[in-house]
């Protein structure tokens, strides 16, 4: 049966390629008995059976075809009903009439305050905007050319960003705490 060494152990035989015993080869011939094994029997397929589990599959895919497909329920549309009551949980507490009137006050001044404000913004900008139309009548007068120059539009104005008025002072010093964004969005699989 093999010819490369003797085949009388049941483990596979390495044949040496090299003349050296320490160093093996991959690419060296392996010699092993044949493996005198029963081939595995055949499954029994029973034909009434398969045609069963056919005919199941076909009544379950009947009924998942015939069923309306469930939707899946949007998160933001629906209300929960606890926060739809009127009730609240914590009650605010009772102010003193000294502090309600210093509140409306405290109000009153800062509205005056803004109002104060917007009007002498708005009348630097007519007074500027009078000078640069003045400006440009004189320049129009001495040069066409500049004239038509300086009314040219500015692109490099635009984008424009202008913070408008808050409705409260800012405090100086006032370190705004970072806030934490938890995702609890649920995930649905049909």
């Amino acid at each position: 049966l093999c010819s490369f060494s003797s085949c009388s152990s049941w483990l596979p035989q390495r044949v040496l390629l090299r003349g050296s015993h320490w160093q093996s080869s991959l690419l060296g011939f392996r010699t092993s008995l044949p493996v005198r094994a029963q081939p595995k029997k055949k499954k029994k397929v029973d034909v009434r059976k398969e045609q069963a589990q056919k005919e199941r599959m076909k009544k379950r895919l009947k009924k998942l075809e015939k069923a309306a497909p469930e939707l899946i329920p949007i998160e933001d549309f629906i209300t929960p009903l606890k926060y739809s009551e009127s009730n609240r949980v914590r009650s605010l507490p009772a102010l003193s009439p000294e502090e309600s009137e210093r509140r409306v006050l405290l109000l009153k001044k800062w509205c005056l305050f803004k109002q104060k404000q917007d009007e002498a913004e708005k009348k630097a900008i007519k007074a500027l905007v009078e000078s640069q139309q003045e400006a440009l009548k004189e320049l129009q007068l001495e040069s066409e050319e500049l004239y038509q120059a300086a009314i040219l539009r500015d692109e490099g104005l635009f984008p424009f960003e202008r913070d408008g008025p808050s409705y409260t002072p800012a405090l100086p010093g006032y370190d705004p705490p970072e806030g934490k964004c938890i995702d609890i969005t649920k995930v649905y699989t049909q």
